[in-house]
């Protein structure tokens, strides 16, 4: 434990004001608001080393951080492991919502009553059947349920949890902050809430207007801005704050205070859409050959109709054999939480050193579960043995993953191993009908199809996983992610043609995932591509987006 004043952020990061405030408050609750790549979960990665290590949470009281994807929560857990350590990491609860209601229901279930009521064995399905199912969107009511009316239970979570994070909290519904309002007002709790109000993605879901003004009411929060994208390089960053100073001038800063000319921004132009894949199928391959840059850390971004401007550079990145995996809505599988988790499973269990893979299995299977220090041990030991006996029997060969039965066997045993209800809380999607096990078998078939191809298990996986692939996707789905080398593909008037305001919110996000190089092509004719209904092949470049550069 270290004295508040000797504190500094950990691996020798600069945090800007607000975000160094931020992460050593002690006594007030938070709404934070920030831009894409400003460092919302490395300030809260920050804020949790800081109140770890200081003893401001001190043991046996915990921090409870919830986000609203899977990925996002993991990310979190890391990260702060990498800050402070596993030992004091482990007292982070790093959950979604859903994770966190089921959580409490497991817990407090005979709390239930009446109609609610569950039996021990209740299943999460399709359909809610009295005491014996509920859906995944009864979660998050029958955990307020819980605490709104049982005493034990809200003090439970009030005696446990010191701290609470609240990540991508523009997104949050009106049920899951009614769970938080039960389990936190009133209380000594100290509340971070932590979001961008102008990249809402989740609007559909019924998230609620103005959450932070609501949040900063009911809780007396303090409000704070982080404005600098620390990922990237100074000449990046320049053009950034460019746009800032269009989109909200407050939030710019002096260029004066951006020194370095580390970065590089190109501007592209080429004649059509085919001369400019093979141009940018040219410069990835130089990259990674040359420039040793890992294929994903390539991104190739698009505002929108990712399946119709992509197909000449799906073909030229398939010409020049280089692995990409495309991430639009009919070809994201490989994202899928229950495809990531059976890859990475026979990532690691192929015989081949495998990090990132292990990695992320832990935080998945073992580290998530908020168990105690003995219990986390032993579910950490059995986990281990799984994968060891695993791994032994494919090096003997008595397990041949190039067979489509031996694949499913091992599969199959994955998903006993880790357990369905733990698998189903992974996506919304996986409580309806048989949609975790179609996705189950989408896996495994394309899993074999590639091993079937006669291509070794760890570059097939790699690729198909993501780790080694270029990825190609929608500016949108891009959102939270960083990368070395990023192309934004038609920087051109036909490409951005909505509402000036909201054009401009996309296409700063799309900037700003990149740390080191960014391209912006322009083509001056686009053929019109297979399944395009309206298409402008004449193009006109994007003045004012070009000029920001």
């Amino acid at each position: 434990m270290i004295s508040v004043d000797r504190w500094v952020p950990s691996d020798g990061l600069n945090l800007e004001p607000n975000a160094l405030e931020a992460a050593k408050e002690t006594g007030r609750n938070l709404a934070l608001t920030a831009g894409p790549g400003a460092g919302k979960t490395e300030m809260l990665a920050q804020r949790a080393d800081f109140l770890l290590r200081t003893g401001w949470c001190r043991y046996p009281r915990r921090i409870l951080a919830i986000s609203f994807k899977v990925d996002a929560a993991q990310n979190l857990k890391q990260r702060v492991r990498k800050r402070c350590g596993p030992e004091l990491a482990s007292r982070l609860d790093s959950h979604t919502f859903h994770a966190f209601a089921k959580r409490l229901i497991d817990r407090f279930r005979p709390a239930l009553k009446g109609r609610d009521a569950l039996n021990p064995d209740y299943s999460i399905g399709e359909r809610r059947v009295q005491h014996q199912s509920i859906t995944f969107q009864d979660m998050v009511p029958l955990a307020h349920a819980i605490v709104a009316s049982n005493l034990i239970a809200r003090n439970a979570v009030r005696q446990t949890y010191s701290q609470v994070f609240l990540d991508e909290f523009q997104d949050c519904t009106s049920e899951q902050y009614d769970l938080i309002k039960a389990c936190f007002t009133g209380t000594s709790a100290i509340l971070t809430a932590v979001g961008d109000t102008k990249q809402s993605i989740m609007g559909w879901a019924g998230a609620l207007e103005g959450i932070f003004k609501t949040f900063a009411g009911d809780f007396g929060a303090t409000p704070l801005n982080l404005y600098q994208n620390f990922r990237s390089a100074p000449t990046l960053r320049r053009m950034q704050n460019e746009m800032v100073k269009v989109m909200d001038p407050p939030a710019a800063v002096d260029d004066g205070d951006i020194v370095g000319d580390e970065g590089t921004i190109d501007k592209l132009y080429f004649a059509d859409d085919e001369e400019e894949a093979a141009g940018i199928a040219g410069i990835i391959r130089d990259l990674i050959d040359d420039a040793k840059v890992p294929p994903s850390e390539i991104a190739v971004l698009v505002s929108r109709q990712q399946n119709l401007y992509c197909q000449s550079l799906v073909a030229a990145l398939n010409t020049a054999g280089i692995p990409f995996r495309e991430e639009d809505s009919t070809q994201d599988l490989a994202s899928e939480p229950v495809a990531r988790l059976i890859v990475d499973f026979l990532l690691v269990t192929s015989g081949t050193r495998q990090t990132a893979a292990h990695k992320r299995l832990l935080d998945m299977v073992v580290f998530n579960d908020g168990l105690d220090e003995e219990r986390e041990y032993q579910h950490r030991s059995r986990w281990d043995r799984f994968v060891r006996e695993t791994r032994e029997r494919i090096a003997s060969g008595d397990i041949d993953l190039s067979q489509a039965k031996a694949l499913n066997v091992v599969v199959g045993s994955l998903v006993d191993t880790v357990g369905r209800a733990k698998i189903v809380a992974l996506s919304s999607d996986y409580a309806h009908g048989d949609r975790l096990d179609q996705r189950i078998v989408e896996t495994v078939d394309r899993a074999h199809e590639l091993l079937a191809a006669g291509v070794d298990l760890p570059t097939a996986l790699s690729s198909f996983s993501g780790d080694r692939a270029v990825r190609v996707m929608s500016m949108h789905k891009s959102k939270g992610l960083e990368f070395n080398t990023v192309f934004i593909l038609g920087v051109e008037e036909q490409t951005f043609w909505g509402e000036l305001d909201k054009e401009r919110s996309v296409y700063f996000v799309g900037i700003s995932r990149a740390k080191r190089r960014l391209f912006l092509t322009v083509c001056q004719r686009r053929q019109r591509p297979v399944g395009a209904k309206r298409w402008d092949q004449v193009r006109v470049p994007h003045d004012e987006f070009l000029h920001y550069a």
